[in-house]
């Protein structure tokens, strides 16, 4: 078997992209594969997660948008790690063992948000029911506080992981506590775990304390600005790799103002890469005229220190 390539850099979380009456619109990942790969040299994807909008889909439609994406990135993509989290164990269950047999290069697991674990033994015992069911796949932890409200430190969790899940990875860490990541990072002096941070307005400050890569919406629309301050960041260039650090969060900021969520994504993709995604799943609603308008304008005006 040829050894596992380890997954670092950048990891685009993907949108899902859908028809003007709400159906998943499974025959433009294709070209979206080529967009990334292409235009972003971004060559490693996160499916079904927040940005796709995972938890709004059906368990059937996760599934068709998981073999999109090993299809039409194979002998492209690197790694397709796809997200089995749901509400409820026997559909993570379902999603890991599909995730699995469609030969998926890694799986990750959201905490469940409903009836939350409150200790770090609930999750992992969570967690190992889920991973066991794909017992030959990278399994990644999803952090994400913010949406979930389980604040179970990570640092805490990492203690003994290894035992009860074989196949643990590392984390997709989507929060803002920096101290919490950095002493993940130093019990990890081995290496053998892989942070992948998901705060892409701050992937400066994570990259300093040591994360392997990143996971993250931007990505898809500025993975090659982002791979130039990773590539400023390694020299090292701290100067230019703030630069396009502080730009990101201009264009951040400006938009977050706005109104920014999921379905502005789904509008700033479409602009920027002339593949349409779509309207987002209600809840959600789509974004408005005026945002795209502004959006474009502000995103149109950056310089970049490379030209752009």
């Amino acid at each position: 078997m040829t050894p596992r390539k380890k997954l670092k850099g950048l990891v685009a979380a993907t949108i899902t992209p859908m028809t003007p009456d709400g159906k998943i619109n499974l025959p433009v990942i294709s070209q979206y594969v080529d967009y990334l790969v292409n235009e972003q040299d971004v060559k490693n994807v996160f499916v079904n997660g927040t940005t796709g909008e995972g938890l709004s889909l059906s368990i059937q439609e996760r599934k068709q948008l998981a073999e999109e994406w090993m299809c039409r990135g194979k002998d492209k993509l690197d790694h397709v790690i796809i997200h089995v989290g749901a509400l409820n164990l026997p559909e993570c269950q379902e999603l890991a063992r599909h995730a699995a047999a469609i030969g998926a290069g890694g799986i990750a697991v959201i905490a469940p948000f409903f009836f939350k674990p409150t200790h770090k033994d609930e999750l992992v015992a969570f967690l190992q029911k889920v991973a066991s069911e794909a017992p030959e796949v990278p399994f990644y932890y999803y952090h994400i506080p913010p949406l979930t409200g389980v604040k179970i430190r990570v640092e805490e969790l990492l203690d003994g992981i290894k035992a009860q899940i074989p196949t643990f990875q590392g984390v997709k860490f989507s929060d803002t506590d920096l101290l919490d990541l950095a002493q993940c990072i130093n019990k990890n002096k081995t290496g053998e775990f892989e942070f992948l941070y998901g705060v892409d307005e701050q992937l400066l400050g994570a990259l300093a304390v040591g994360v392997n890569g990143a996971v993250g919406s931007t990505y898809n629309y500025l993975g090659r600005q982002t791979n130039l301050m990773l590539q400023a960041f390694a020299k090292p260039d701290f100067a230019l790799a703030q630069q396009y650090q502080l730009l990101t969060g201009e264009f951040l900021s400006f938009v977050i103002k706005l109104g920014f969520g999921v379905a502005q994504t789904k509008a700033v993709m479409t602009f920027v890469s002339g593949i349409p995604m779509g309207p987002p799943r209600l809840p959600l609603v789509d974004a408005s005229s005026e945002f795209i308008v502004k959006a474009k304008a502000k995103l149109d005006s950056i310089v970049w220190p490379n030209g752009d």
